[in-house]
Order: structure tokens, then sequence, then C-alpha cells
């Protein structure tokens, strides 16, 4: 995979798994955030296709996850409209006790990473979770695809999940749920998509 893209899958990868959590402990979160990572990677391979075009999208930056966090109700109020956080030191000097920070999860000490979620690539990704159909063209398609060469890809639990894999994503694979991010940039998708098939395969299905 272009070390160019790993940054950008990463984040959208996160974005997704936090906007759709899975309710079971640590071996269902580590099978959620799997799928959503493949799903992720093939729509970057699909979208991105040459080493030129990761790149780009390195240089310029993906765009970030304002409008996701708008559409799930996950944006964060402006610094000008937020009122004093319960954890903040100025809450608790106001409350006259000594301010102790809130544990943070590793990693996350600010919201940098969001920058590099790729709001397309969440879209695409969330076609191919809630599709089988279109997983199985997508990856058929990126199988092809200048990063797949010279490389053992697998994309099993995107493509053919288990009763463990389902159970442990019920969110990222439901398509009602998952409807608003995957309608973002389904058609550009399709389109896509489309691009990728060679004059043997069959149709792409819209569904």
């Amino acid at each position: 995979m272009s070390v160019d893209l790993s940054s950008v899958i990463a984040a959208t990868t996160r974005w997704l798994v936090r906007a759709y959590p899975t309710a079971g402990g640590v071996f269902s979160a580590s099978l959620a955030e799997a799928q959503a990572r493949q799903a992720v990677t093939v729509a970057a391979w699909l979208r991105y296709p040459t080493p030129m075009d990761a790149a780009l999208v390195a240089v310029a930056g993906p765009g970030g996850a304002r409008r996701l966090d708008r559409i799930t109700g996950t944006e964060p109020p402006e610094p000008s409209e937020s009122p004093a956080h319960p954890d903040s030191p100025e809450a608790a000097e106001s409350a006259g006790l000594s301010w102790i920070p809130a544990p943070r999860e590793p990693g996350d000490s600010d919201g940098a990473w969001r920058t590099w979620v790729d709001e397309v690539l969440a879209s695409w990704a969330a076609c191919l979770l809630t599709s089988p159909e279109l997983a199985e063209a997508a990856v058929a398609a990126v199988e092809r695809s200048e990063h797949a060469r010279e490389m053992q890809v697998d994309f099993r639990r995107l493509v053919r999940p288990d009763a463990l894999d389902r159970e442990a994503a019920p969110l990222l694979r439901h398509p009602d749920l998952m409807a608003p991010i995957a309608e973002l940039h389904r058609d550009e998708f399709l389109e896509c998509l489309g691009s990728f098939r060679g004059p043997e395969t069959e149709s792409v299905p819209s569904d």
C-alpha cells in the first residue's frame, strides 16, 4: 500500500469506528476496525489508483471530517459558543476546586487526526460495508490495481464476514444507519467502479 495513503486510511477508519462503534469488548472492536479498514482501503485504491494520485492527496490534504461530523451529530461546537467543559480549568475554578485533567484515549490529545479523514472514502466505505454485491465488485477491481501488485491482499472480512464479524459491527453494516454517509458520494463511487470494469466483467450493481 502506498505510504502516502496510510494516514488517510488510518484516520478515515478511525472516524468510522468512532461514529458507528461496537457494543462489544476489545475483540469486537478489533473485528469492527478490521472491516472498516478493509473497506476504506478498497475505497482508497479505487479513488487514488496510482502512486501519483496518492502523492497528490497527501500534498493537497483529504478535506477532513467536518461535514461528516455534522451529519452524524458529533461536530463539536465553535469555541466562542462552547460553555466551559466540566473537566476544564475554568469550570474547576468557578466551582472552587483544583483542576485534575480527565484521562484521554492514547494518541487523542487533540483532533489533528480528523484533518486526515477523507469524506469521499468514508462514503465509499459505507457503500461497501452495506452492500455485499458492491464490495465483491470493488475488491475484484482493486485486485488488478497498481496498489495490489506484488502484494498478498486479503479483504475477506469485508466481502465474506462471518457471524462474529457481523456481530461486532452491527452499526457499520446497517444500511439505514449508514445511508446518510453512503449517499454523499454514491453516484461518484458507482461511476468510478464502472470505469474499473474490464470488458468481461458483469454490470456493477446499484445496491
